[in-house]
């Protein structure tokens, strides 16, 4: 087998686990913020500050790349 072709696959496949488990975080993080207002609390301003900062910094980070 090419060995470079590998390691490319290899490379896909990470990448691709590192994204869903991303998707994973923020989708938990959404749900928990969701479930709060379902129940008709209020969430804090601090939990969506925290929540906001935590987008934020994902997105700088991804752009920088």
């Amino acid at each position: 087998m090419d060995e470079p072709r590998h390691a490319v696959e290899k490379a896909d496949e990470l990448v691709a686990s590192v994204i869903k488990r991303l998707a994973e975080v923020f989708a938990e993080e959404r749900g928990k913020l969701e479930a709060a207002w379902g129940k008709g609390n209020d969430v804090s301003t601090e939990d969506l500050r925290q929540a906001l900062r935590r987008y934020r910094s994902f997105f700088d980070r991804l752009l920088s790349v």
